[in-house]
């Protein structure tokens, strides 16, 4: 069923950021920090894919997402839901049926058989593909994506993404010179906000992570 009610994005950031929590999704620990996929060691995680275990949640966030690419994009602006191979798939899926737009995939890379496809299901020539994944860092991995579906001739101008980490400044611009907008539902700094107000986490824990989330790259465990 296509969302006909539009939250404003403080209150959709700041429920989504609950819910992650809620859900234990956000993972901090400066004593055994993650590697990200760019290699950058971090003492934060967000494991987006548990969304799809929580019905209530995963129905909320995805209303959101429909709403926010709406608003933002418009309620005409696609003709197909890609979803990113292979978190973005599910999220894909449930938002098409929202929108009540075709779904379809784009592989990481050809599967090196039968047709040697990088898109799984139907997509056309000059249609306008909104690329859907679960998270964006950097940025990087939505250029493939991207690309992927150009290469089909269809158009992506638009990526949608539960989360965004919102701490590396190149990401946007990197966007934006790839001819791509990213719309999102929260940022590390609204998960932040919202531990501090619950006290899920204690406050040294906290404090550890702005500092991580103002200076990624210097960062260092200790």
């Amino acid at each position: 069923m296509i969302p006909t009610s539009y939250p404003d994005p403080e209150t959709m950031a700041r429920l989504t950021a609950r819910m992650l929590l809620d859900i234990r999704a956000v993972h901090f620990s400066a004593a055994e920090p993650f590697t990200l996929a760019s290699g950058l060691r971090a003492p934060t995680y967000i494991d987006c894919r548990r969304l799809i275990s929580f019905p209530r949640v995963r129905a909320t966030a995805m209303d959101f997402l429909a709403c926010t690419v709406m608003r933002e994009a418009g309620l005409e602006a696609f003709d197909n839901i890609a979803g990113g191979e292979t978190a973005g798939i599910p999220f894909a899926a449930l938002v098409a049926e929202r929108m009540g737009l075709p779904m379809s995939y784009v592989r990481k890379k050809p599967k090196g058989y039968g047709r040697n496809a990088r898109i799984e299901g139907a997509m056309a020539p000059g249609e306008r593909v909104l690329l859907i994944e679960d998270l964006a860092t950097d940025g990087g991995s939505k250029l493939s994506f991207v690309d992927a579906i150009r290469a089909t001739g269809a158009e992506c101008a638009h990526t949608g993404v539960i989360f965004y980490y919102g701490i590396f400044p190149e990401t946007l611009p990197r966007l934006a010179e790839h001819g791509v907008r990213l719309h999102h539902l929260c940022t590390w700094w609204d998960v932040l906000a919202e531990a501090r107000a619950r006290g899920d986490f204690d406050a040294a824990t906290l404090d550890g992570v702005e500092r991580f989330l103002q200076a990624p790259r210097d960062w260092r465990p200790g």
